[in-house]
Parts: structure tokens; C-alpha cells; sequence
């Protein structure tokens, strides 16, 4: 009777520990310096990332070029990638953040929206990303985690999901350059890559 009441506990307590581990983005509302898109996304930036596949093997790594343009909460992003296998890509975010920390944005390698929450220094997001696969498009799903370090560094933790399971995870850190920087020279960058 004691050796089943103690397995029935250790269950117990590892479904709680389980269910314990699911974050929340209310769970940093709190925290500070409070993360706001139209601030830290803002003139100039630089991207650091590492991706790893499904077995947590590095698969790829990047820099990239950041730039920021807001204007009363409706802002666009414009980023330049360059990968460790010789690939360059673009990405146009245009966002929209709202007076109650709710984010949207839509991209050209996005399918539909990206939709998320900011709280304290945390965004969570979520979207489905359209990526080159073996001489065609593969549609994943993107889960975003951004948390603000300080006023000028973010780390960013993504995972990619294919039907329910996890295929790629990647880590990026993210730093602000300079917010009165002028974007034309990136924003036309963009425009070439994405021209072909």
C-alpha cells in the first residue's frame, strides 16, 4: 500500500514538474527593461544565429543586417541574411504594434499573419513560414520567443514545428546599432534580393 501511494506521488509530481515547465508570456510581465517593438526595432541592427536540426545538430549559421522604420505604432523591418552555406535572403516585416502590447505583422515568406503578445520584456509570437525545401517550398511553424536583455541586446529562441513536431530550432542575439539610423541603403537592398 505505501510502495503504491509513493509511485502514485512520484506521477503526480512529475506531471505537475511537466506541466510546471510550459511557459506563459504573462509570466514576464514584470520583468524590465519592457520590450517595445517600435523602440529596440528602430534605425539600425545586427543578428548573430545559429540553427540546429531535429537531432540539436548545428546545421547553419548567419549575420544579418537589421533596420527599423515606425511611425505611431506601424512599422517595417528590413532584414538582409547571410549564411554560412553562401545563401543570401531578405525578409519586409511590416508591423503593427498595439497600445495593449498585441503585435501583427505579414511577410513575403510569411503565409497569412504573424500574431503574438508583448508583456514586460518578453514578445511570444506565432506564424507559418513558407522556406525553400529540395527544389520546392515547405510551410513550417514558427514559434518566437524575444526576450530584451537590456535597452540595446535581445536573445531570440525559435522553434520550427512540421505536424505537431519539432524540426529545427534556432538561436539568435540581437543588437541595436543605432536608432537614428537611415534605412534607404538596406530597404533597397531588400528590394534587389527580392527582385532576384
Amino acid at each position: 500500500m505505501q510502495k503504491s501511494s509513493w509511485l502514485t506521488a512520484t506521477v503526480v509530481a512529475g506531471a505537475l514538474a511537466i506541466t510546471g515547465c510550459s511557459q506563459s508570456i504573462s509570466d514576464y510581465k514584470q520583468l524590465t527593461p519592457a520590450l517595445e517593438l517600435d523602440r529596440f526595432f528602430l534605425g539600425s541592427g545586427r543578428a548573430y544565429g545559429v540553427m540546429h536540426d531535429w537531432r540539436g545538430q548545428q546545421s547553419v549559421r548567419f549575420v544579418a543586417d537589421l533596420c527599423g522604420e515606425w511611425q505611431q505604432g506601424q512599422g517595417d523591418l528590413y532584414e538582409v541574411f547571410y549564411f554560412s552555406d553562401g545563401r543570401v535572403e531578405q525578409r519586409h516585416w511590416q508591423l503593427t504594434q498595439g497600445a495593449d502590447g498585441e503585435v501583427r505583422g505579414t511577410a513575403g515568406d510569411v503565409v497569412g499573419e504573424a500574431t503574438g503578445q508583448l508583456a514586460g520584456n518578453s514578445l511570444y509570437w506565432q506564424y507559418v513560414l513558407r522556406i525553400p525545401y529540395d527544389g520546392d517550398t515547405l510551410d513550417v511553424t514558427v514559434k518566437d520567443w524575444l526576450h530584451l536583455v537590456d535597452e540595446k541586446n535581445l536573445i531570440n529562441r525559435t522553434t520550427l514545428h512540421k505536424y505537431g513536431f519539432k524540426v529545427a530550432e534556432l538561436t539568435l542575439s540581437i543588437q541595436q546599432l543605432d536608432a537614428n539610423a537611415d534605412c534607404s541603403a538596406l530597404k533597397q537592398q531588400v528590394a534587389e534580393i527580392a527582385a532576384g
